[in-house]
């Protein structure tokens, strides 16, 4: 009986177009990974605007960014780490019913593509996950340099554009605002992760402090293209370029374009 056998030329040939396939397979199928975990994040920001506009309606106000004067903590107990974090209700603690003993990363308040490096980030859900816009969820107190922040949080009657107007976002911190989307002033360096917000992929994070483990997320974005996901006030939720969200210094003053950061 004729053995069947292959000759070595004919052995190299199949190595090298399996090489070739494996070369071109790989890199469509992390695309496609990082695209269903882009999917996942523009679920989980719809989720969260939308749990933002039923606190909306129920209060007539969006809910708080932070708010440091209750008593009582949120169930589960504090979010962050108290060494680096302020303590007292995020957002979220109003909107989601997470629970700070919650470490699962299928909850909402989780984003799937987060780039943290830092083992201390990794498990702090204030770090790398999606911040609210705090021209809109104001913070009851705090020191702060920008006291514009600081007040009375807006209703839906205080927001012409409610459609164009920047909800949630992916975002370095838990709280985010136009001035961490500006390169004018320069950003000082921050003592604390809140200080360091980013947008993911915006361009000028090659220029701004950014905290320690944070650096690969800010400059290199989550999503393909470096796109963020980004929720409105009016609960839609959309992709956007994460250059699209920088606000420009225009004369004295500084403007967004879509979208926007702060209300009309």
């Amino acid at each position: 009986m004729k053995r069947i056998s292959f000759t070595l030329a004919e052995l190299l040939v199949v190595i090298v177009l399996i090489a070739f396939l494996t070369a071109i397979l790989v890199p469509l199928l992390q695309n496609s990974r990082q695209q269903a975990k882009a999917i996942r994040c523009g679920s989980n920001i719809k989720q969260l605007v939308l749990g933002l506009a039923a606190y909306e309606t129920e209060n007539e106000t969006f809910p708080p960014s932070f708010d440091d004067t209750l008593l009582e903590s949120p169930p589960g107990g504090y979010a962050g780490d108290p060494s680096y974090d302020r303590t007292g209700w995020w957002w979220f603690n109003y909107t989601t019913g997470y629970s700070n003993q919650d470490t699962g990363r299928n909850s909402v308040i989780w984003c799937p593509s987060r780039q943290t490096e830092d083992s201390r980030l990794q498990e702090n859900v204030l770090c790398g996950n999606y911040g609210v816009n705090q021209s809109v969820c104001k913070r009851s107190s705090g020191k702060t340099s920008h006291s514009e922040f600081i007040g009375r949080p807006l209703g839906s009657a205080d927001i012409s554009q409610p459609g164009e107007t920047l909800s949630v976002v992916d975002s370095g911190y838990t709280i985010i605002t136009w001035w961490h989307a500006t390169d004018v002033p320069p950003t000082p360096p921050g003592k604390t992760v809140e200080d360091a917000a980013y947008v993911p992929g915006l361009w000028i994070n090659k220029q701004r402090h950014i905290w320690a483990g944070q650096e690969y997320d800010a400059i290199n974005g989550r999503h393909p293209n470096k796109t963020v996901n980004v929720g409105f006030v009016d609960g839609h939720a959309g992709r956007k370029k994460a250059d699209d969200l920088f606000v420009e210094k225009a004369g004295d003053n500084y403007k967004s374009l879509s979208p926007l950061w702060k209300p009309k």
